[in-house]
């Protein structure tokens, strides 16, 4: 007996029936002390032709301002 109504849409019949779904590229990784080398606590990074500045603070924290 089977409890759904008769409209409901059907399950895949079976794991290979279902779509596959290609897994996401790896995101690429820096870590800040390869970026803030040499005691410097500011980087600039020119983005489409806008400058931003990245900040480390006494803390470790990161600011990106325009």
């Amino acid at each position: 007996m089977n409890s759904l109504p008769p409209d409901a849409p059907k399950p895949p019949a079976s794991p290979a029936a279902a779509p596959r779904i290609a897994p996401a590229p790896a995101v690429p990784r820096v870590s800040s002390d390869q970026l803030f080398t040499g005691g410097a606590v500011e980087l600039h990074i020119d983005h489409r032709g806008v400058l931003y500045r990245l900040k480390q603070t006494a803390l470790g924290k990161l600011i990106l301002t325009k």
